[in-house]
């Protein structure tokens, strides 16, 4: 298989970093300093708990459905043990499209003895229920109800309306499928910034993924990877910025607490890839422009 269509499976390449620097007065922490020249001229954005927080809570809906299909194996584990199983190999997972966890779930019915399902239907039951717990944020941003700062990760529009003040052409790239990608994206009022550059999940799943749209944008555009700079919370986007050249900022958000303090499990598993900096929201995006384009103070 075409290694752009394959999300590999999470693989440490960085050891325990010894030390790092935050820009002063900030929450914006630099693992591996940027090399000065090339500034940005094309940003990837991951979508769900990199911008968006429509979504926030759905493991436990994923791992409930992912128990039941388990329990029906009668393998004669404890609900407590299948939900360890479940939540193991789900945040093993994160950060690949959904399909690849619904895979892993076949896998698991099969090695209990199970006839399982196809990893599509279970994708779609997942779906299902999820949209049934996350309906009403999607409702109140239709009428108004919920303002969609509240459902961003803090500072997301003041950030991105930077960006595109500085020339950038911005791309959403997600794991989600692009459908709802697309629908939430014009509900938190992102389309505007992305335009028809918002790309996401098909059930075809060996046609899309985040590697095949960095390649897409560089191919269209004639660019090398310093030109190219990514965020996310999860590990497949950060893998490839990284491996195309670019510059990787992780997004260890906190989803249910917006606290401003980095998730310390996102944090230490996307600098395990390679995250050249990470940041726990956007509240001090000033900061890291002038970073990234090696302007004033932060850059040095």
């Amino acid at each position: 298989m075409n290694n752009s269509q394959y999300e590999g499976d999470y693989r440490r390449v960085v050891g325990r970093v010894e030390s790092t620097r935050f820009l002063p007065g900030t929450s914006v922490e630099i693992i591996r300093e940027r090399r000065r020249g090339t500034r940005p001229a094309h940003v990837l954005f991951d979508f769900d708990g990199t911008l968006s927080l429509i979504r926030e809570g759905w493991p436990a809906i994923m791992v409930a459905m992912m128990v039941e299909a388990l329990e029906a194996t009668g393998s004669g584990e404890t609900p407590d043990q299948l939900h360890h199983v479940a939540m193991g190999f789900i945040m093993e997972l994160t950060g690949k499209q959904t399909v690849y966890q619904m895979m892993r779930l076949a896998e698991e019915v099969c090695a209990r003895g199970g006839e399982p399902e196809e990893p599509l239907v279970y994708k779609h039951r997942y779906h299902e229920r999820l949209m049934k717990v996350i309906e009403h944020r999607r409702e109140g941003l239709r009428s108004g109800a919920i303002a969609p700062d509240t459902m961003l990760v803090p500072h997301t529009l003041e950030f991105i309306g930077a960006l595109r003040e500085r020339g950038v052409q911005l791309y959403l790239a997600s794991g989600t499928d692009e459908e709802y990608v697309r629908e939430e994206a014009r509900l938190l009022t992102l389309d505007r910034y992305f335009g028809g550059h918002i790309y996401g999940a098909i059930d075809d799943y060996r046609a899309f993924s985040k590697q095949m749209v960095i390649d897409r944008i560089r191919a269209e555009n004639g660019i090398d990877g310093a030109q190219l700079l990514g965020f996310g919370d999860g590990y497949v986007e950060i893998e490839n910025v990284k491996s195309s050249g670019g510059t990787a900022v992780a997004v260890a958000s906190d989803e249910a607490g917006r606290s401003g303090k980095s998730d310390p499990w996102k944090r230490d598993r996307l600098i395990g890839v390679g995250a050249d900096i990470v940041i726990p929201d956007f509240r001090d995006g000033r900061q890291l422009i002038e970073y990234l384009w090696n302007e004033g103070v932060a850059s040095a």
